[in-house]
């Protein structure tokens, strides 16, 4: 793979303090969080939750100010790179889009105002999005997309598994919140644990062992799902804790997904750490997909890999930079 770019100079270019969210600051007029001074506004982020309904609103505007303020490290770290986009690479795109609402039967200006965006909002969009598609296209040779393939063919090849989980939520306010719940999951652990280990225990010495593994899979999936409908604090406990069939990319979380896909079939997991909390996952049945070249992918590979680069540059970047988020404005 290219090499990054060293982040020197651009810690420099933004006064990098070596905090994020550094003291506790009163939000700016309309401003909905700050990523090194530069403000991300309310607007924007309230133009992402107009379709969302009231109830999930809140959960909502997290996860989406955080995505946005990831995307706004991301196009400062190359903008400093000087990754240049010319006013004309702009102009023709918007020009593109302009062409394709037109052909819709709409007029541009007006679908512009329901968007609730300006041109020049709209341009410096565009600008970013340039920016980051010649960058990837910086990165991503033939051989980081070949490499890419090979080491993740599961997410191309239609690979599925099916799963259960208990969550429990974090409360970040709370002092020691996380080992605490870190400690309450593994004690889940152990209670599941514990009943399918004594659930054997009962079988007579000398039982097969295609009779014990079967027995030992029962056990595991009851006790997992008696435990989920108890004590998880994810909607999926009525079922529990099944979530049904997802792929490996892009359904659930990277670290879900990822190990979910990567333990044996009716192995209670280590607890898994998300933004939504602790995890215990049981994979109960996996389909293998079908067999692909990459030639056959090789776009989706580019996007998986253009998607992977950006959060890990973020989540780098992130380390080195000054970002405050505000609570939402009363009343929304």
């Amino acid at each position: 793979m290219a090499r990054m770019p060293a982040i020197a100079f651009f810690l420099l270019a933004i006064g990098w303090v070596g905090a994020q969210d550094a003291g506790v600051q009163k939000a700016p007029p309309g401003v909905a969080a700050l990523v090194n001074d530069k403000p991300l506004y309310e607007t924007a982020v309230q133009r992402g939750l107009d379709r969302v309904p009231p109830e999930k609103k809140a959960q909502a505007r997290k996860e989406l100010v955080s995505h946005l303020v990831e995307n706004m490290l991301v196009d400062q770290y190359l903008q400093q790179q000087k990754v240049a986009v010319e006013p004309g690479e702009v102009d023709k795109r918007l020009g593109q889009m302009r062409e394709e609402v037109i052909k819709q039967g709409k007029e541009f200006t007006k679908m512009l105002e329901e968007l609730k965006l300006s041109e020049a909002e709209l341009k410096e969009h565009i600008t970013a999005e340039v920016r980051w598609e010649k960058f990837v296209d910086s990165q991503a040779n033939d051989k980081v997309l070949k490499e890419t393939f090979q080491q993740n063919k599961e997410v191309f090849d239609g690979s599925s598994v099916r799963a259960r989980h208990i969550l429990l939520n974090m409360n970040a306010a709370e002092a020691g919140g996380e080992e605490k719940v870190r400690g309450q999951i593994a004690s889940l652990k152990k209670t599941i644990d514990d009943e399918v280990n004594g659930g054997l225990a009962k079988l007579l010495p000398g039982t097969d062992s295609l009779i014990k593994e079967k027995t030992r899979t029962a056990l595991v999936d009851e006790a997992f799902a008696n435990v989920a409908r108890k004590k998880s604090e994810c909607p999926s406990k009525d079922q529990g804790g099944d979530v049904g069939w997802f792929g490996r990319d892009g359904d659930m979380v990277e670290n879900f997904s990822k190990t979910a896909f990567t333990q044996s079939v009716y192995q209670v997991s280590e607890p898994v750490k998300t933004q939504f909390g602790f995890h215990l996952i049981l994979t109960t049945e996996r389909k293998l997909g079908k067999e692909v070249k990459f030639e056959e992918v090789q776009g989706e590979v580019k996007e998986y890999f253009a998607e992977k680069l950006k959060e890990r540059l973020a989540e780098h970047v992130k380390k080195f930079s000054r970002v405050q988020i505000f609570p939402a404005p009363a009343g929304l």
